[in-house]
This record gives C-alpha cells, sequence and structure tokens, in this order.
C-alpha cells in the first residue's frame, strides 16, 4: 500500500511528550494552577481513578448537598465510561422527568417521568467525561449550548448549534458501544443510558491535566438543558458536582470559556468555587456517610453497589491503545477488547464484487489520520495544535471497515463517527426509504406507561420527497446525501437558523421541537431508548445491540424491520460522505473529534487523497451530491472545509474543485 510522505519534523513536532506529565500530583490538578503542559501526550503515564479518589469525589458532593438542603444521587464513571460508583443520598427521587423548560413540546421524550434517577446521573458523568480531553474540558451545560437549535440559544437568526444531534449517540442499544459485564471495570468504550446530556450537572475530572472520568448530579428530579445563556444559573446540580470535582478539575486553561466556537465562546460552569455552601477540604470521609447519608445503589447494565478503580487511558485495560499494525509513524490509536485484541482493524466491504478491499479502507483511514495530524484543531488549546479525531468507514451494508483514532480524541467521537459513516451511506442508498417504511413506529409515552401516540417512520420518507421536490428521493439512490446536507434537513428550521421558517422533512416543526423531540434521528431509537429504561427499572429485558426496528412498549418491544446499516442510530451534525466507485455506492466514512469544518474535510478530503493513491473509488460525482439541490429555493451543503486549515502551510480552500 502506498501512503502519502509525512513529515518527519511536522510529525515531531506534533507528537512530542508533554512537560510534567510523568509525575501525577496528589489529589488532582487545583483549578488555579497550570495545567502541567498536557497537550495531548500525558495519558502516556498511566493516570486514573483510584478506589480512594471515587470516594472523596462522593463524600465531597455529598457535603455539598447536604449543605444546600437537598438529596442527590452521584455518579462517577471514568473516561472510557466505566462506572465506578452510583450513591443515592436518603430522600432522592428514584425517578426524573424529561422536560424542556418553557417549550411545551408534545412528544418524543418530553414529559416522560419514570426515568430511574441513576440514569440521568451517569449519563451526566459520561458527557463530562466523553466530550474532554487533554486540549479541551467540555461539561453537560456546554453540551446545552451546542445542540439547540440556535447557536447560541435564543439568538433567533443563527444556525443550529454545532453538534446539534450529539446527545443522541452512545446509545444504550448501539452495536459499537461496550456492556458492563458485572465484574471490575475494563475495556470500553461503555455505553450512556441516556445518550448525551445537556442537563448541567456533568463535569470532567482531571489528573495530573490528564482527563480520568466524570461526575454526574441530579437532585431536582428535572432531566431538562438550559435555554438561556444570557444569565448564570447557580444550579444546585452543578454546584454539588463542582464540589466533587474539588481536586480533581479541570485546568483552568483547557476549560469551555476559553475556547470559542465561530466567534462564540463556550460555557463550562455557571457558578464557581465562591459558590460553594460547603469547603470540599474539610468534607466527611467516606466511610462516615455510607450507610448514614445514602448508600451505594446497584444500577442493572451499569454497576453494583460498590467502588471501584478507573482503568488507565490510552492503555489496554480502557480497551484504546497505540496501533502497532496498520498506521506506522502516524500516531494512531485503535479500539481493542478485554484480551487486547484489536476490534476493528481494516477488513474488505461485505456488499458484492465492488466492494471496498482491505487495502483500499487502511488507506482511507491512514489518510484521513494524516490530515488531522496536518491541521490546526479548532476546539483544543493550546492554539495550533493538531486536529484530535475519530474516523470510522462502513460498506453500504453498514458494516464497520475499520475504525482510527488520534491520541487523545474525545471519547464521543468513535461512536459519532460511526453513526455519521453509516448515516452518509444509508441516505445515499437506494434502500433508505423502503427500509424506514418498514420500521415500527415510534410509541411516544404520555409520561409513564400510558400510549400518547404513534409515530410512523413513513411520514418522514414522504416529507423529504415532496420538500425536495422528487418523487424517488430516497428509493432510487440518485442523490450522495453528505451528513451536512442530511443535517440540513433536520433542522427545524430551513434554511438553518431563520426563526419562522418551516423545518425541514427530517425535523419536528418549531412549537414540538426540542432536544428531546427532534424528529426523525430521535423517533429511529425511540422504542429502544423506552426499553432500555424499563430494563434498568427492573421491568424488561434489555434492549438489543441494534437500535432500529424495535416496537413499543405495548407491542413488547418486539423486533420487525431492524435497519442493520443504523445499528448505532444516525447522526445529523457534518463529518462524513458516502464514498463510491464510479456510480455505485460503496461505503460511508465518518469523522468526528474537532470542529464539523475539519471533520467535513478530513472526510471529503481524506477519501479524495485515498483515490488518487490507489484509483478506482473516491468522493461522488459532482452531479450527484446533495449540494446540486436547491429545495424551497435554497442551495444544500454538502461539505464546509476550513479556509486555511494546515498547521505547516498556508494552502487555502483545499476542498475547492474536487
Amino acid at each position: 500500500m502506498t501512503l502519502r510522505a509525512v513529515s518527519l519534523a511536522f510529525l515531531m513536532l506534533a507528537l512530542v511528550a508533554c512537560g510534567g506529565g510523568s509525575q501525577q500530583q496528589a489529589g488532582g490538578v487545583d483549578p488555579a494552577t497550570p495545567d502541567a503542559g498536557c497537550d495531548g501526550s500525558c495519558a502516556d503515564t498511566p493516570t486514573s481513578l483510584t478506589v480512594s479518589d471515587v470516594e472523596m469525589i462522593i463524600a465531597q458532593a455529598v457535603a455539598e448537598a447536604q449543605a444546600r438542603g437537598v438529596s442527590a444521587t452521584i455518579a462517577v464513571v471514568d473516561r472510557v465510561g466505566n462506572v465506578l460508583g452510583t450513591f443515592r443520598m436518603n430522600g432522592a427521587a428514584t425517578t426524573v422527568t424529561v422536560a424542556s423548560p418553557g417549550v411545551g413540546a408534545d412528544g418524543g421524550l418530553e414529559g416522560v417521568n419514570i426515568v430511574p434517577d441513576s440514569m440521568a446521573a451517569i449519563s451526566k458523568a459520561v458527557t463530562g467525561a466523553y466530550l474532554s480531553t487533554e486540549g479541551n474540558a467540555f461539561t453537560s451545560r456546554t453540551a446545552s449550548q451546542i445542540v439547540q437549535d440556535h447557536f447560541n440559544p435564543l439568538d433567533n437568526q443563527q444556525p443550529a448549534g454545532p453538534l446539534f444531534g450529539v446527545q443522541i449517540s452512545q446509545l444504550a442499544c448501539s452495536d459499537l458501544m461496550n456492556r458492563f459485564g458485572g465484574g471490575a471495570p475494563g475495556a470500553g468504550p461503555f455505553r450512556s443510558p441516556l445518550g448525551l446530556s445537556a442537563d448541567p450537572g456533568g463535569l470532567p475530572l482531571y489528573k495530573a491535566g490528564t482527563v480520568v472520568g466524570g461526575i454526574g448530579v441530579i437532585s431536582d428530579g428535572l432531566y431538562s438543558f438550559d435555554p438561556d445563556i444570557s444569565d448564570v444559573d447557580i444550579d444546585d446540580d452543578e454546584m454539588i458536582a463542582t464540589a466533587g470535582a474539588s481536586g480533581f478539575a479541570a485546568p483552568d486553561m483547557r476549560r469551555a470559556n476559553r475556547i470559542a466556537v465561530d466567534g462564540r465562546t463556550l460555557r463550562f460552569t455557571d457558578g464557581s468555587k465562591t459558590d460553594l455552601m460547603s469547603d470540599p477540604a474539610a468534607a466527611p470521609t467516606f466511610p462516615s456517610i455510607n450507610n448514614v447519608a445514602g448508600s451505594l445503589a446497584t444500577v442493572p447494565g451499569y454497576t453494583a453497589a460498590s467502588i471501584s478503580a478507573g482503568t488507565p487511558f490510552g492503555h489496554a485495560a480502557s480497551g484504546i491503545r497505540p496501533d502497532a499494525l496498520d498506521f506506522p509513524g502516524l500516531d494512531a490509536y485503535v479500539l481493542v477488547d478485554a484480551f487486547n485484541a484489536e476490534r476493528y482493524r481494516p477488513i474488505a466491504g461485505t456488499d458484492g464484487v465492488n466492494a471496498l478491499t482491505a487495502t483500499e479502507v487502511q488507506t482511507i483511514l491512514a489518510e484521513g489520520l494524516m490530515l488531522a495530524n496536518q491541521m490546526r484543531a479548532q476546539i483544543r488549546r493550546p492554539f495550533g495544535t493538531p486536529a484530535r479525531v475519530t474516523i470510522s468507514v462502513v460498506d453500504s451494508n453498514g458494516a464497520i471497515l475499520g475504525i482510527v483514532r488520534s491520541r487523545d480524541a474525545p471519547i464521543f467521537g468513535i461512536d459519532v463517527s460511526l453513526q455519521k459513516a453509516r448515516t452518509a451511506s444509508f441516505f445515499s442508498s437506494a434502500a433508505a426509504g423502503s427500509a424506514l417504511n418498514g420500521v415500527p413506529p415510534a410509541t411516544y409515552l404520555d409520561g409513564g406507561l400510558v400510549v400518547l401516540r404513534k409515530e410512523p417512520l413513513s411520514q418522514y420518507v414522504t416529507a423529504a420527497q415532496t420538500f425536495l421536490g422528487l418523487p424517488s428521493a430516497l428509493t432510487d439512490g440518485a442523490v450522495a446525501f453528505s451528513d451536512r446536507a442530511g443535517g440540513n434537513l433536520s433542522r427545524p428550521f430551513y434554511p438553518d437558523g431563520v426563526t419562522g421558517n418551516r423545518e425541514g422533512p427530517f425535523s419536528k416543526p418549531a412549537g414540538e421541537w426540542s432536544p428531546f423531540s427532534t424528529g426523525l434521528q430521535l423517533d429511529l431509537v425511540y422504542n429502544a431508548i423506552v426499553q432500555h429504561v424499563g430494563f434498568v427499572a427492573g421491568l424488561v429485558p434489555d434492549v438489543p445491540m441494534n437500535c432500529t426496528g424495535i416496537d413499543g412498549f405495548d407491542n413488547a418491544f418486539a423486533t420487525a424491520g431492524v435497519i442493520g446499516q443504523l445499528a448505532n442510530g444516525t447522526q445529523i451534525f457534518p463529518g462524513s460522505v458516502p464514498i463510491y466507485r464510479g456510480n455505485q455506492l460503496v461505503g460511508g466514512i465518518g469523522v468526528s473529534g474537532d470542529g464539523v469544518d475539519q471533520d467535513d474535510m478530513i472526510a471529503f478530503l481524506g477519501v479524495h487523497r485515498a483515490g488518487q493513491n490507489l484509483g478506482g473509488f473516491g468522493n461522488a460525482d459532482k452531479a450527484m451530491r446533495a449540494d446540486t439541490l436547491t429545495p424551497q429555493g435554497v442551495r444544500l451543503r454538502y461539505v464546509n472545509c476550513p479556509i486555511t486549515p494546515f498547521i505547516d502551510n498556508d494552502e487555502q480552500n483545499v476542498c475547492e474543485g474536487k
């Protein structure tokens, strides 16, 4: 296989080990101290949460909850989603209600009031861990800001958040995410009970500048988000989590409020240490509160009623380690199982004589990784560091042909990159329409176990055909859809961002849309989410490892019309393109982990360069691309690449004309 030449000098600069990362500071990094120089390499030194660390975090959080006069459920996870402990205080609500403040949306997960509290706490903790790296520290409040219908929220002339739809990822039904087997913490990444959370109260945890996990807190019985970032909220859940993270707090210069996207500064937390009502340093010991202030909880599918130590990230025990076989010189990382066997080495496609070969898959992944190593990150500090992403390639059947990661790429990007690859391939196929028509309807709950109504997925096929003015859309494979194009069609306003415009055909209309009621993306997996809620509540068997084709609870979650191509759901923010051999669809590539324009460029240009290297495959012909369509008089977008993306040269418009 021929790979593009890579500058040795650049790689040495990009991969240089961080200063100060070899010494672990006792108790973690104080927010007022430097970040130990970490830029993606500090996890080379095994760093993880110990049992005593987890006990300290929970005890500090409980002390703050007591000072505030509330009862909370607190969860701690490691970086790959092992649940290290879940503690329920006496008097804490055992269920929570999903609801958007002031929206009044009717349907989706809105109003569902039977969700176990532990699911919310764990989802918040996973969010803090999965969105964060050595280069950026994000929280569930950050997530709230970037998943809403405008960015920033309430700015009614701005497009949707850059990670619009990311909350519907890491799902419990995903075929990629691992499941707790009842033993000690092991190889991840692990699933999140409710996907990623936008409800404040989920924070990352750090030691020596390296993210080692997350804490999640729920105390108010409401699983929601923050619709207005123009004010400052002193939120109980967030302050309890802040107290718990004391001694393990994110370095100040890596926090979301130090990072701007499209000229807008992100939010980390609204409160700070000065808003605490307790002194974390004076918190009681864990043995003194356990079985007194509350007790450790068993959460089916996630944790026993015990405390465990976390796994060291970047080492085989975590499920993510350096590549030793397929990507020499590229500082690649791969996913491995409990036996250190690689899960997704490059393989050939399963879809016939035109299928991608293993060599072609390897070349596509390598080209994408080289681009990431060369290009400037958008959401990382220090400025000028390379992008850190996960890259997935699938065939037209949705089979995983290969996954590779950059050093220190965020964990959420693993599942999301696969969602993106599958989404681009599926919606570009001739089978998309008939597959969606065959899926059981989403059976919405009216609060508890009462049917509100059923939403057939066929409505979205019909709506797309009408909206695009193409009666054969999604049934003839004539249009190549990237995730940027499909995302345009999944917004509550079209064109994206202008309040008062009509919705895209894959979205709920304004007034019905919320982060918990998105349209096709949620409806496709809705019944699977509800089944998992029932499982954690101890009512039904666990959801299968496929998010589609599950009927409602009133039909005992029977399966029919399973869409194998979308086994972990879909994604609707940019970073994917379909792959073709001539005009024959042979798969898709998805990229996630950095800015969405960076993700777009790595996917599109990676396929282009790989095709140039080997010949015989590449991006869709220009005449097939979705940006040839002008529904409602407005052109769809295909990809959007950064103007001057590279660290080591000033080349511009690198995607133009390709």
